[in-house]
């Protein structure tokens, strides 16, 4: 846990208050309020989302949840409509690599999803319904007491879906799902334990060339954590987790097959930090890791599974209003071999209210087992390779007003993609752009309002690589106090190319989100949630001849009980 201020990075953190706004609301509607991520989503609820973070691709962004890996070990990318956030408590973007800590996947950045931990004993329920026979239920008990803690949650979410392309009487797009968690815990003075467990299953109908096909889905997460402290200078973190991400095609496909994934990923953790003296601490670390795959993707059938072991050390140094941050990883991996990242970063308090802060650092993507063993596979790949610098300042003003701006660029080399015949690390991209806020925050009153500009283009055409807007926007106003709660988010980016599957361009769009709560009393919530308010029917991607579309507007209203 760091002061994301002192960070010598650029943090987003998407707070409670938004996340409780909807249930309903998906995490890929989540993802989209931050300015330095373009959501592609083909159609809506549960439909295929790709999130392309500073313009990174979608398997070079790691998701997290406590720590735990949600990237898929088959597509390299995390299954982002298929994730609850019932027990999420707040969402952190870090942007920029990351490898350093948390190995691969991480070239364009982290997204954590921290989880709730209950602090005192409750009970609740929480209900909302809205258009398109779309409705969640959510239920809910927690238990805290003398440093031990429980918790239990429910949901299950249905809707009939929207149409998915942008085709005369084409289909509603159906998707329901419904899940399971529970943790247990422990927090005293000089150690803590917890046990997290969920669960969530479903089905999802999706476009499969002009046809709607359906998949069931299932994902569970087993986090076991442990931190000891032996003494005030020496701290002991543990954990051992698992991720099974699976899916199971319901219609054949055009080869007369039912494709399936299941992926398992298994991780066991440990790492010491030493507060050596008041100003310096030294971080070492272990991070084992094991891929399993049983795939079979338009009759390419595989089985497999791959090891990797990460060596970290990191230093950090607090005085005075200096920050530093230096770090290297050692990565070994059965297939590829062994891999080195590094990492130096600094912040510097250089006026009272004035900060200013630079970086560099490299990071990797492992190939995925589809890169290894799937259609074309070539278990001769090498990791991509990434070289990344920012610089940026934060300045706060009067009136609680709080700015920056932030310079950065990527150049990734050994990108894989399908060669002559197999899967070759043929391609070179960069990334270049700028990122600026900012943020006010009155007794009730608040603003925030971010803006990205990013170029990511192919390093041997010099054309822009498909679905990446240059330019980002979000704004979100709002009022808020013991009784009432009111909001407003608008988002919008520029037009952007399509190459890798049409030659036409996505025009871009501007979507207004509203909220509204109202708080009776201790025990009785009552909200209202308009997504899209326009209804604007923008489209997201090209593909099978015809365009996908967004969901269009959701309204919904709510009711939440608690004791």
């Amino acid at each position: 846990e760091e002061k994301a201020s002192a960070v010598p990075a650029r943090i987003t953190i998407i707070q409670p208050q938004i996340l409780e706004q909807s249930p309903i609301a998906s995490l890929p509607d989540l993802l989209m309020t931050e300015a330095a991520i373009n959501m592609v989503q083909s159609g809506g609820y549960g439909q295929s989302a790709s999130i392309f973070l500073r313009g990174a691709e979608s398997d070079q962004t790691l998701i997290l949840r406590d720590g735990v890996r949600l990237n898929s070990n088959s597509s390299g990318a995390a299954a982002l409509p298929f994730i609850d956030t019932t027990d999420i408590k707040q969402i952190e973007i870090l942007k920029g690599p990351a490898s350093v800590l948390y190995g691969t996947d991480a070239i364009g950045g982290v997204v954590q999803l921290v989880t709730k931990v209950p602090t005192k004993s409750s009970i609740f329920t929480t209900n909302e319904v809205g258009e398109n026979k779309t409705y969640k239920s959510l239920v809910g008990a927690d238990i805290a007491e003398n440093g031990f803690y429980a918790q239990i949650r429910g949901q299950r979410l249905e809707t009939d879906g929207t149409p998915v392309k942008e085709i005369v009487d084409a289909p509603n797009a159906s998707f329901d799902q419904k899940g399971f968690s529970t943790k247990f815990g422990v927090e005293k003075e000089n150690f803590a334990a917890s046990i997290d467990y969920s669960k969530n299953k479903g089905n999802s109908a999706y476009d499969n060339s002009g046809n709607l096909t359906n998949q069931d889905f299932q994902n569970e997460v087993i986090n076991l954590k442990g931190k000891f402290n032996f003494t005030d200078q020496i701290e002991l973190n543990t954990r051992l987790s698992q991720f099974k991400d699976d899916t199971e095609q319901k219609d054949a496909n055009y080869l007369g097959t039912y494709d399936f994934v299941h992926s398992k990923t298994q991780e066991a953790e440990i790492y010491n930090k030493w507060n050596f003296t008041n100003n310096q601490n030294l971080m070492i670390g272990i991070t084992h890791r094991k891929n399993e795959g049983d795939v079979v993707s338009f009759g390419s059938p595989y089985k497999e599974d791959v090891n990797s072991t990460g060596y970290f050390i990191q230093h950090q140094y607090n005085q005075s209003g200096l920050n530093t941050q230096v770090g290297v990883r050692l990565e070994d991996n059965e297939k590829f071999g062994t891999h080195t990242v590094a990492q130096g970063a600094i912040r510097y308090q250089l006026l009272p209210l004035t900060s200013v802060y630079a970086n560099i650092g490299s990071a990797f993507k492992a190939p995925t087992l589809n890169d290894l063993y799937g259609f074309g596979g070539n278990q001769d790949l090498k990791p991509e390779e990434s070289l990344s610098y920012e610089i940026g300042f934060d300045q706060q003003l009067a009136y609680n007003i709080r700015t920056g701006l932030s310079l950065y660029t990527t150049k990734v080399d050994n990108l894989i993609n399908y060669g002559i015949s197999q899967m070759e690390n043929v391609d070179k991209a960069k990334f270049e752009g700028a990122e600026a806020y900012i943020k006010w925050q009155g007794e009730n009153l608040y603003t925030n309002l971010g803006f990205n500009y990013v170029r990511s283009k192919d390093e041997n055409t010099g054309e822009d690589l498909s679905r990446r807007p240059r330019q980002n926007i979000s704004l979100t106003t709002g009022w808020q106090d013991e009784k009432y709660a009111l909001s407003a988010t608008v988002v919008a980016n520029s037009k952007y190319d399509n190459t890798a599957y049409d030659t036409l361009s996505v025009p871009g769009h501007l979507r207004i989100d509203m909220h509204g709560q109202y708080t009776i009393n201790e025990h009785l919530q009552v909200f209202s949630n308009i997504q899209n308010i326009g209804d604007v029917k923008y489209r997201t991607a090209y593909s099978s001849g015809s365009y996908y579309i967004n969901g269009g507007r959701l309204a919904s209203v709510g009711v939440t009980l608690k004791y």
